[in-house]
């Protein structure tokens, strides 16, 4: 009990307590209860209904598929009879009914809207009988009878339904379809173990029929609808197939309400999600009506705040005062004390922080000091690459001088490359930069070698020579393909350097047709990059490789290629970043 007191001389609290008081807190519980309440009617409503209606749409996908399997039974009736010796008249007469194969094939056709194509296969010799609705052209070969006898070899005397397929064995056409299939069955004769089958008819089932069922249900985009057989294979889906393959395997996930249905003719079920966010949107007039009545309480509190505000801001306004003092160099001053609340304790908090004010002026004066100090190493490093960089253009001017051309560009080179390595700061530049830092490097690799070695570089026409990439990332990889890959060999050799656009991105290659490297020595490279802790017998491809990554994340990697006596191929793709001048340089020292 001995903290009430305390807790009674807070402003804060008797600022918290004025407020609470006035109402925030029945306001917002008033108007979460409310929202509540109306909001799981309205839910509960809408699940009810839709329910219903899920329930009614598996009771008309059961008839259709019952319908289905009526009309691939009428091969086994004519009228009211049974037809017999369906045998002899499907193979020697091509009658089904004793009507012509084609005829009753037509009779399948029209007799449904549905249907889009018809195929009766003869079991005899394989031959083929079909008839279409749109005169479309027939690819035999790519007709996937195959497939569709799988279903009926596990169980001849049932229908079976090939599920959601495209219709691309007529030319032009990319329809999706449905394919129903049933064996005709002698069954003239005795009754067997393993039924005598005739021959197999095959119809298309447009997938308009479904489109026509799940109308009322008016499915949105996000929306998903399965129609699914015992076995977990999907016949029917408003999705692409990668996404029905995923969705309908998993658990329904948190912002979606799932509805499911048995469909006792399949054995199976329909399986609707519903997107949350939409199927609710009508909710959002009753929250933004909510809002909108809590922000116009929330400005009467305010002013009532403000008020109380005003109340207790005099004792801050005489430390502010003091401040004011303070700011102007006075600091012989002394800020009224107060209470024993907040404020009180703001005022001795100001004391002490004049008191320490004085100390740390003493501190400041040492510490500009040593600021002076280290802007006096700044210039002097700054001097010593100057300093640097005159030396050698007095030594290049002095090889011409004697005439010694080639003696004085490659000091020329050097100084470039020195410039371009010791100008810190940057991590990214422009790819003519590089290239042009990749040409002083080969430039000296040039002389060494007597012009054996040949360095070109392409940039197809869709790569900006101002975008951005890693500084000093070419010319170990250049580096490594004259040592490893061309000198080995002896001889002539040449790098390339291509750049290509790849989408967003560009991958930058580092050809040479060098001696190469065994599938073995290949692996073991592969692995010294990918592996952090693996050694490296150098550190050019290693230090780009890791570079890379962390600039531009673990995708971003080398990727070697090598084949024995053809050669190597370096590369990597950073994305297209735009660029400029990112540098204090002005420009390379010419020749």
């Amino acid at each position: 009990m001995a903290g009430w007191p305390s807790l009674g001389r807070s402003v804060f609290v008797k600022f918290s307590a004025a407020f609470i008081v006035v109402g925030l807190i029945p306001l917002f519980a008033l108007s979460y209860f409310s929202l509540r309440t109306f909001s799981g009617h309205v839910e509960r409503n809408t699940v009810n209904n839709l329910e219903q209606m899920v329930l009614y749409m598996s009771y008309n996908l059961n008839n259709v598929f019952s319908d289905y399997d009526d009309i691939s039974q009428l091969m086994y009736f004519k009228g009211s009879s049974v037809i017999t010796n369906q045998s002899a008249g499907v193979n020697e007469q091509e009658r089904i009914n004793q009507i012509p194969i084609d005829d009753f094939l037509s009779t399948i056709l029209f007799g449904d809207p549905y249907i889009r194509n018809v195929f009766f296969v003869r079991s005899l010799d394989g031959k083929l009988y079909t008839q279409t609705k749109d005169n479309k052209a027939l690819l035999p070969d790519r007709l996937p009878l195959e497939k569709w006898r799988e279903p009926l070899r596990e169980r001849p005397r049932h229908l079976a339904i090939i599920p959601t397929h495209e219709e691309d064995y007529y030319v032009g056409s990319e329809a999706k379809v449905m394919t129903i299939g049933r064996n005709l069955i002698d069954t003239s004769g005795r009754i067997q173990s393993e039924p005598d089958v005739i021959g197999t008819l095959y119809f298309d089932v447009d997938l308009a029929v479904m489109d026509d069922l799940f109308l009322e249900l008016n499915l949105n985009k996000k929306d998903e609808l399965y129609v699914r057989d015992g076995g977990g294979g999907t016949f029917f889906a408003n999705r692409e197939p990668d996404a029905v393959k995923a969705k309908a395997a998993g658990a329904s996930p948190s912002d979606k309400l799932t509805f499911r249905q048995e469909i006792p003719y399949l054995g199976g079920e329909v399986v609707i999600r519903l997107d949350k966010a939409e199927l609710y949107e009508q909710l959002s007039t009753t929250r933004t009506t909510v809002i909108v009545a809590i922000v116009i309480c929330s400005l009467a509190l305010a002013v009532t705040g403000a008020w109380f505000s005003r109340r207790f801001s005099a004792p801050i306004r005489s430390v502010i005062r003091q401040m004011v003092k303070v700011e102007s160099g006075n600091f012989d001053v002394q800020a009224v004390k107060g209470g024993r609340d907040e404020i009180g304790r703001l005022a001795h908090g100001f004391n002490r922080m004049v008191e320490r004010l004085k100390a740390y002026i003493d501190e400041a004066y040492v510490a500009q000091i040593k600021q002076k100090q280290t802007e006096l190493n700044a210039l002097k490093s700054q001097i010593r690459p100057h300093y640097l960089y005159n030396t050698l253009e007095v030594i290049r001017m002095n090889a011409v001088h004697s005439e010694a051309g080639e003696v004085g560009d490659m000091i020329l080179s050097l100084s470039n490359q020195l410039k371009y390595v010791i100008d810190y700061g940057e991590e990214l530049v422009t790819i003519e930069r590089e290239l042009e830092h990749l040409t002083d490097y080969f430039y000296i690799i040039r002389v060494r070698f007597e012009n054996r070695i040949e360095l070109r570089c392409e940039l197809s026409g869709e790569v900006n020579p101002a975008w951005l990439m890693p500084k000093l990332s070419l010319q170990p990889l250049v580096e490594n393909a004259v040592q490893h890959g061309i000198r080995p060999k002896g001889g002539k050799g040449s790098v390339l350097v291509s750049f290509e656009r790849e989408g967003e991105a560009v991958a930058v290659t580092v050809f040479d047709d060098g001696v190469g490297m065994e599938p073995g020595e290949l692996s073991l490279l592969e692995n010294k990059l990918s592996d952090p802790q693996a050694p490296a017998s150098g550190i050019g491809l290693k230090n780009v490789h890791e570079r890379l990554k962390t600039l531009y994340g673990p995708s971003c990697g080398l990727a070697v290629g090598s084949r024995k006596h053809v050669g190597t191929s370096v590369k990597f793709i950073i994305p297209v970043r735009e660029g400029g001048i990112a540098h204090g340089d002005t420009g390379r020292i010419g020749r």
